[in-house]
Protein backbone atom coordinates (compact mmCIF):
# COMPACT_ATOMS: atom_id res chain seq x y z
CA UNK A 1 0.00 0.00 0.00
CA UNK A 2 1.10 3.28 -0.55
CA UNK A 3 1.45 5.88 2.29
CA UNK A 4 0.12 9.68 2.35
CA UNK A 5 4.13 10.65 1.75
CA UNK A 6 4.35 8.38 -0.97
CA UNK A 7 1.15 9.67 -2.71
CA UNK A 8 2.41 13.34 -2.04
CA UNK A 9 5.55 12.22 -4.18
CA UNK A 10 3.83 10.97 -6.97
CA UNK A 11 1.99 14.01 -7.18
CA UNK A 12 4.97 15.96 -7.17
CA UNK A 13 7.36 14.05 -10.02
CA UNK A 14 4.56 12.45 -12.09
CA UNK A 15 1.48 14.48 -11.95
CA UNK A 16 -0.15 11.81 -10.14
CA UNK A 17 -3.18 12.42 -8.22
CA UNK A 18 -4.25 8.87 -7.59
CA UNK A 19 -2.87 5.00 -9.35
CA UNK A 20 -3.23 5.70 -13.39
CA UNK A 21 -5.95 3.41 -15.28
CA UNK A 22 -3.52 3.07 -17.78
CA UNK A 23 0.14 1.16 -17.70
CA UNK A 24 2.18 1.95 -14.90
CA UNK A 25 4.89 0.55 -12.97
CA UNK A 26 5.67 2.00 -9.60
CA UNK A 27 9.17 1.84 -7.59
CA UNK A 28 10.31 2.86 -4.17
CA UNK A 29 12.98 2.59 -2.76
CA UNK A 30 14.42 -0.02 -4.73
CA UNK A 31 12.09 -1.96 -5.44
CA UNK A 32 8.74 -2.58 -7.62
CA UNK A 33 5.68 -1.93 -5.71
CA UNK A 34 2.83 -1.88 -8.53
CA UNK A 35 1.66 -2.87 -12.29
CA UNK A 36 -0.43 -2.37 -14.72
CA UNK A 37 -0.05 -3.29 -18.46
CA UNK A 38 -2.61 -3.07 -21.03
CA UNK A 39 -3.80 -4.65 -24.41
CA UNK A 40 -1.37 -2.40 -26.08
CA UNK A 41 1.36 -1.83 -23.67
CA UNK A 42 3.15 -5.18 -21.76
CA UNK A 43 5.97 -3.78 -18.88
CA UNK A 44 8.37 -6.95 -17.63
CA UNK A 45 10.81 -7.05 -14.84
CA UNK A 46 14.46 -7.72 -16.70
CA UNK A 47 15.84 -11.21 -15.53
CA UNK A 48 19.29 -10.10 -16.05
CA UNK A 49 19.70 -6.72 -14.00
CA UNK A 50 17.53 -4.34 -12.28
CA UNK A 51 14.81 -2.71 -13.98
CA UNK A 52 11.90 -3.08 -17.46
CA UNK A 53 11.01 -3.79 -20.37
CA UNK A 54 8.07 -1.75 -21.88
CA UNK A 55 7.23 -2.78 -24.81
CA UNK A 56 4.63 -0.35 -27.02
CA UNK A 57 2.95 -2.58 -30.20
CA UNK A 58 3.01 -0.70 -33.28
CA UNK A 59 -0.15 1.89 -34.08
CA UNK A 60 -0.77 1.91 -30.65
CA UNK A 61 -2.49 6.12 -30.02
CA UNK A 62 -3.57 8.36 -26.84
CA UNK A 63 -2.24 5.53 -23.74
CA UNK A 64 0.63 6.66 -21.72
CA UNK A 65 2.91 5.05 -19.40
CA UNK A 66 4.20 6.33 -15.85
CA UNK A 67 7.02 4.71 -14.28
CA UNK A 68 7.84 6.71 -11.10
CA UNK A 69 10.33 5.95 -8.74
CA UNK A 70 10.46 7.20 -5.11
CA UNK A 71 12.86 7.11 -2.77
CA UNK A 72 11.66 7.76 1.11
CA UNK A 73 14.85 6.23 2.87
CA UNK A 74 18.18 6.93 3.91
CA UNK A 75 21.47 5.36 2.48
CA UNK A 76 19.96 3.89 -0.54
CA UNK A 77 21.75 3.50 -3.49
CA UNK A 78 19.20 2.22 -6.51
CA UNK A 79 20.31 1.50 -10.22
CA UNK A 80 17.55 0.65 -12.64
CA UNK A 81 18.11 -0.20 -16.63
CA UNK A 82 14.95 0.43 -18.41
CA UNK A 83 14.13 -0.35 -22.17
CA UNK A 84 11.55 0.99 -24.00
CA UNK A 85 10.24 -0.74 -27.60
CA UNK A 86 8.14 2.46 -29.24
CA UNK A 87 6.48 0.74 -31.99
CA UNK A 88 6.14 1.72 -35.21
CA UNK A 89 3.16 4.59 -36.08
CA UNK A 90 2.43 4.50 -32.51
CA UNK A 91 1.78 7.51 -30.16
CA UNK A 92 2.79 7.62 -26.56
CA UNK A 93 3.21 9.42 -23.36
CA UNK A 94 5.79 8.26 -20.82
CA UNK A 95 6.25 9.86 -17.17
CA UNK A 96 9.16 8.95 -15.16
CA UNK A 97 9.47 11.44 -12.66
CA UNK A 98 11.89 10.45 -9.61
CA UNK A 99 11.42 12.11 -5.99
CA UNK A 100 13.46 11.68 -2.86
CA UNK A 101 12.56 12.13 0.49
CA UNK A 102 15.50 11.91 2.63
CA UNK A 103 15.05 13.01 6.80
CA UNK A 104 18.80 11.30 7.69
CA UNK A 105 22.22 12.04 7.94
CA UNK A 106 23.10 9.10 5.08
CA UNK A 107 23.00 9.43 1.22
CA UNK A 108 20.02 8.44 -0.85
CA UNK A 109 20.57 8.24 -4.61
CA UNK A 110 18.71 6.78 -7.34
CA UNK A 111 20.30 6.24 -11.47
CA UNK A 112 18.03 5.56 -13.88
CA UNK A 113 19.16 4.45 -17.95
CA UNK A 114 16.68 4.56 -20.11
CA UNK A 115 16.97 3.29 -23.50
CA UNK A 116 14.79 4.10 -26.15
CA UNK A 117 13.92 2.34 -29.37
CA UNK A 118 11.08 4.82 -31.33
CA UNK A 119 10.39 2.92 -34.54
CA UNK A 120 9.26 4.39 -37.83
CA UNK A 121 6.47 6.70 -37.58
CA UNK A 122 6.21 6.79 -33.63
CA UNK A 123 5.74 9.38 -31.62
CA UNK A 124 7.20 9.54 -28.27
CA UNK A 125 6.19 11.98 -25.74
CA UNK A 126 9.02 11.85 -22.55
CA UNK A 127 8.57 13.54 -19.35
CA UNK A 128 11.11 13.34 -16.62
CA UNK A 129 10.70 15.03 -13.43
CA UNK A 130 12.73 15.58 -10.33
CA UNK A 131 12.31 16.55 -6.88
CA UNK A 132 14.02 16.36 -3.61
CA UNK A 133 12.51 16.91 -0.01
CA UNK A 134 13.75 15.99 3.45
CA UNK A 135 15.16 17.84 6.59
CA UNK A 136 17.90 15.58 7.00
CA UNK A 137 21.64 15.98 6.18
CA UNK A 138 21.81 13.63 3.71
CA UNK A 139 22.05 13.95 0.22
CA UNK A 140 19.91 13.83 -2.55
CA UNK A 141 21.21 12.43 -5.65
CA UNK A 142 19.90 11.72 -9.19
CA UNK A 143 21.55 10.83 -11.70
CA UNK A 144 19.86 10.04 -15.45
CA UNK A 145 20.82 8.77 -18.38
CA UNK A 146 18.89 8.53 -21.34
CA UNK A 147 19.83 6.91 -24.63
CA UNK A 148 17.19 7.22 -27.64
CA UNK A 149 17.46 5.95 -31.33
CA UNK A 150 14.84 7.58 -33.62
CA UNK A 151 14.02 5.37 -36.73
CA UNK A 152 12.08 7.26 -40.26
CA UNK A 153 10.23 9.94 -39.18
CA UNK A 154 10.09 9.15 -35.43
CA UNK A 155 9.00 12.14 -33.49
CA UNK A 156 10.55 12.44 -30.21
CA UNK A 157 9.72 15.30 -27.33
CA UNK A 158 12.07 15.32 -24.02
CA UNK A 159 11.12 17.37 -20.95
CA UNK A 160 13.47 17.27 -18.76
CA UNK A 161 12.75 19.18 -14.95
CA UNK A 162 14.48 19.84 -11.99
CA UNK A 163 12.07 21.13 -9.61
CA UNK A 164 13.75 21.47 -6.59
CA UNK A 165 15.63 19.78 -3.93
CA UNK A 166 18.47 17.81 -5.30
CA UNK A 167 21.72 18.11 -4.38
CA UNK A 168 23.51 16.22 -6.63
CA UNK A 169 23.05 15.51 -10.07
CA UNK A 170 24.35 14.58 -13.61
CA UNK A 171 21.96 13.85 -16.42
CA UNK A 172 23.03 12.73 -19.54
CA UNK A 173 21.02 12.45 -22.74
CA UNK A 174 22.38 10.85 -25.69
CA UNK A 175 20.19 11.19 -29.51
CA UNK A 176 20.57 9.71 -32.56
CA UNK A 177 18.10 10.73 -35.43
CA UNK A 178 17.39 9.37 -38.83
CA UNK A 179 15.72 9.85 -41.89
CA UNK A 180 13.28 12.93 -41.41
CA UNK A 181 13.33 11.80 -37.66
CA UNK A 182 12.43 14.96 -35.30
CA UNK A 183 13.15 16.02 -31.79
CA UNK A 184 12.41 18.70 -29.57
CA UNK A 185 14.19 18.90 -26.17
CA UNK A 186 12.93 21.39 -23.33
CA UNK A 187 15.30 21.57 -20.07
CA UNK A 188 14.26 23.32 -17.00
CA UNK A 189 16.58 23.23 -13.83
CA UNK A 190 16.61 25.24 -10.32
CA UNK A 191 19.74 24.63 -8.04
CA UNK A 192 20.07 27.01 -4.92
CA UNK A 193 22.02 26.47 -1.86
CA UNK A 194 25.46 24.16 -2.23
CA UNK A 195 23.63 22.04 -4.85
CA UNK A 196 25.62 21.31 -8.60
CA UNK A 197 23.80 20.68 -11.19
CA UNK A 198 25.20 19.07 -14.37
CA UNK A 199 23.41 18.20 -17.70
CA UNK A 200 25.15 16.73 -20.81
CA UNK A 201 23.06 16.60 -24.12
CA UNK A 202 24.65 14.93 -27.23
CA UNK A 203 22.58 14.74 -30.69
CA UNK A 204 23.77 13.33 -34.05
CA UNK A 205 21.69 14.07 -36.75
CA UNK A 206 22.13 10.91 -38.77
CA UNK A 207 19.27 10.52 -41.28
CA UNK A 208 18.89 13.06 -44.59
CA UNK A 209 16.56 15.83 -43.53
CA UNK A 210 16.34 14.79 -39.76
CA UNK A 211 15.99 18.52 -37.03
CA UNK A 212 16.60 18.70 -33.74
CA UNK A 213 15.85 21.67 -31.29
CA UNK A 214 17.52 21.96 -27.71
CA UNK A 215 15.59 24.41 -25.31
CA UNK A 216 17.60 24.60 -22.11
CA UNK A 217 16.45 27.46 -18.67
CA UNK A 218 17.98 27.16 -15.28
CA UNK A 219 18.12 29.27 -12.54
CA UNK A 220 21.09 29.10 -10.28
CA UNK A 221 20.63 30.69 -6.82
CA UNK A 222 23.61 31.07 -3.49
CA UNK A 223 26.43 29.09 -4.33
CA UNK A 224 24.88 26.79 -6.45
CA UNK A 225 26.54 25.60 -9.39
CA UNK A 226 25.68 24.46 -13.03
CA UNK A 227 27.07 22.52 -15.65
CA UNK A 228 25.98 22.43 -18.94
CA UNK A 229 27.28 20.86 -21.99
CA UNK A 230 25.60 20.84 -25.51
CA UNK A 231 26.79 18.77 -28.74
CA UNK A 232 25.13 19.10 -31.60
CA UNK A 233 26.33 17.00 -34.57
CA UNK A 234 25.24 17.51 -38.34
CA UNK A 235 26.15 14.03 -40.10
CA UNK A 236 23.43 14.92 -43.45
CA UNK A 237 21.16 17.53 -44.46
CA UNK A 238 20.04 18.36 -41.31
CA UNK A 239 18.88 21.49 -39.15
CA UNK A 240 19.38 21.80 -35.51
CA UNK A 241 19.59 24.77 -32.74
CA UNK A 242 20.34 25.26 -29.53
CA UNK A 243 19.34 27.42 -27.34
CA UNK A 244 20.48 27.84 -23.91
CA UNK A 245 19.75 30.68 -21.43
CA UNK A 246 20.61 30.72 -17.76
CA UNK A 247 19.68 33.77 -14.53
CA UNK A 248 22.24 33.87 -12.07
CA UNK A 249 21.60 35.15 -8.52
CA UNK A 250 24.12 35.40 -5.12
CA UNK A 251 27.18 33.80 -5.30
CA UNK A 252 26.13 30.79 -7.90
CA UNK A 253 28.23 29.68 -11.15
CA UNK A 254 27.00 28.95 -14.37
CA UNK A 255 29.02 27.06 -17.09
CA UNK A 256 27.48 26.80 -20.56
CA UNK A 257 29.53 24.89 -23.26
CA UNK A 258 27.63 24.79 -26.45
CA UNK A 259 29.33 23.33 -29.50
CA UNK A 260 28.04 22.16 -33.17
CA UNK A 261 29.85 19.97 -35.66
CA UNK A 262 29.37 19.70 -38.89
CA UNK A 263 29.82 16.67 -41.66
CA UNK A 264 27.94 17.67 -43.95
CA UNK A 265 27.71 20.63 -46.61
CA UNK A 266 23.88 21.03 -46.35
CA UNK A 267 23.87 20.60 -42.29
CA UNK A 268 22.09 24.02 -40.72
CA UNK A 269 23.45 24.52 -36.82
CA UNK A 270 23.15 27.38 -35.04
CA UNK A 271 23.81 27.41 -31.14
CA UNK A 272 23.14 30.52 -28.55
CA UNK A 273 23.70 30.86 -24.82
CA UNK A 274 23.12 34.01 -22.38
CA UNK A 275 23.82 33.74 -19.14
CA UNK A 276 22.29 37.09 -17.15
CA UNK A 277 20.60 38.26 -14.09
CA UNK A 278 17.19 39.63 -13.41
CA UNK A 279 17.06 43.16 -14.71
CA UNK A 280 16.15 45.91 -12.33
CA UNK A 281 13.34 47.31 -15.13
CA UNK A 282 11.52 43.88 -14.18
CA UNK A 283 11.47 44.09 -10.71
CA UNK A 284 10.52 47.99 -10.33
CA UNK A 285 7.49 47.17 -12.87
CA UNK A 286 6.02 44.47 -11.05
CA UNK A 287 6.71 46.20 -7.75
CA UNK A 288 4.66 49.13 -8.82
CA UNK A 289 2.13 46.55 -9.22
CA UNK A 290 2.13 46.12 -5.51
CA UNK A 291 4.45 43.10 -5.10
CA UNK A 292 7.37 43.23 -2.67
CA UNK A 293 10.81 42.29 -3.93
CA UNK A 294 10.59 38.82 -3.02
CA UNK A 295 7.22 38.33 -4.76
CA UNK A 296 8.54 40.07 -7.80
CA UNK A 297 11.64 38.13 -7.81
CA UNK A 298 9.78 34.81 -7.49
CA UNK A 299 7.30 35.76 -10.28
CA UNK A 300 10.09 36.60 -12.67
CA UNK A 301 11.92 33.40 -12.03
CA UNK A 302 8.72 31.33 -12.10
CA UNK A 303 7.64 33.05 -15.66
CA UNK A 304 11.41 32.05 -16.74
CA UNK A 305 11.15 28.18 -16.09
CA UNK A 306 7.58 27.87 -17.13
Amino acid sequence: MLSSLDKQMLERVADLHEIPQGAYNIRKNGVGVQRNTTANIDIMTKKDKPGIDVIVKPYTKGESVHIPVIVTEENITDLVYNTFEIGAYSDVLVVAGCGIHNCGDQKSQHDGIHTFFVRKGAKLKYVEKHYGEGDGRGARVLNPKTIIEAEEGAVVELEMVQIKGIDNTLRDTEVRLGDKAKLVVTERLLTYLGQEAQSKITVELNGVDSSAQIISRSVAQDESRQDFYFDLIGRNRSRGHIQCDAIIMHAARVLSTPRVSAYHSEAQLIHEAAIGRIESEQLVKLMSLGLSEKEAEETILKGFLA
